[in-house]
């Protein structure tokens, strides 16, 4: 069980990139932090570099029907669940004529379906305490149009009127809920897609006012602070972390 005073969060897709990032910033402000992902050697790896408060948990999130359990066992294990950061998804770059039935509902069963039942589940065990953080994950792909993402605009653009939803719904019972959207992030991932293509490197960069593509750590700096008591008074926003790029010209 949680000592008193160390708050207890969940960051899906903890093991890397942004994910990773924000599950640093936690654990350098003294939050355990369960970490969620389908690659347990990438967990470990992340256990070994932050330390006792990092808790790897190795689970597929597109099994709704393991959720429940799985929220129930962590909070067994590890006490009341104070944060919940829906970070895990996946892409999916293809012309809009050639993705598949089956290609769209998998990215939406991911990114869409799978953060609605574990935020469900997680909600159910805070609505107990009567507080808690919830902070959903967005992209420039829901701010405006990017070509050859359409599954994966659709999951993002839903998970913030999701998070609108949620946050009127879930805010009178203490649970704030909100989003992060970020623009473009020096990632392994952002670096193979930007990398191989300078034209769309280029777009990019002469699109965001400062310049420059952002790190990982300002998305994990935004989650700290909506997930604290500096944000008591935020629920139901959209944060873009983007350098500008959302309003860039």
């Amino acid at each position: 069980m949680q000592e008193k005073n160390t708050k207890l969060a969940i960051v899906t897709g903890g093991g890397s990139g942004i994910g990773l990032a924000i599950t640093e910033k936690f654990v350098a402000h003294n939050i355990r932090t369960i970490i969620i992902g389908r690659d347990r050697q990438k967990l470990d790896a992340a256990k070994d570099r932050l330390g006792a408060l990092c808790i790897p948990v190795a689970a597929d999130l597109s099994d709704l029907g393991a959720i429940p359990a799985l929220v129930q066992d962590i909070t067994t294990r590890y006490g009341r669940i104070d944060i919940l950061v829906n970070n895990a998804g996946i892409n999916l770059k293809k012309p809009f004529t050639e993705v598949t039935d089956q290609e769209f509902q998998q990215i939406l069963l991911t990114n869409l379906t799978a953060v609605f039942a574990l935020s469900r589940e997680v909600v159910k065990q805070m609505a107990h305490s009567g507080s808690g953080a919830i902070i959903n994950i967005s992209s420039m792909a829901a701010q405006y149009g990017i070509p050859k993402v359409i599954a994966y605009t659709a999951s993002k653009s839903a998970i913030e009127g999701m998070t609108k939803a949620m946050a009127v719904e879930l805010s009178p019972q203490g649970i704030r809920v909100n989003c992060i959207a970020p623009g473009f992030i020096a990632t392994d991932m952002s670096a193979k897609a930007l990398d191989n293509d300078p034209e769309r490197k280029q777009k990019v960069l002469s699109r965001t006012p400062m310049g420059m593509l952002g790190a990982p750590a300002d998305i994990g700096d935004a989650a700290l602070f909506l997930a604290g008591d500096a944000a008591r008074y935020i629920t139901g926003v959209v944060l873009p972390v983007d350098g500008g790029n959302s309003i860039g010209f």
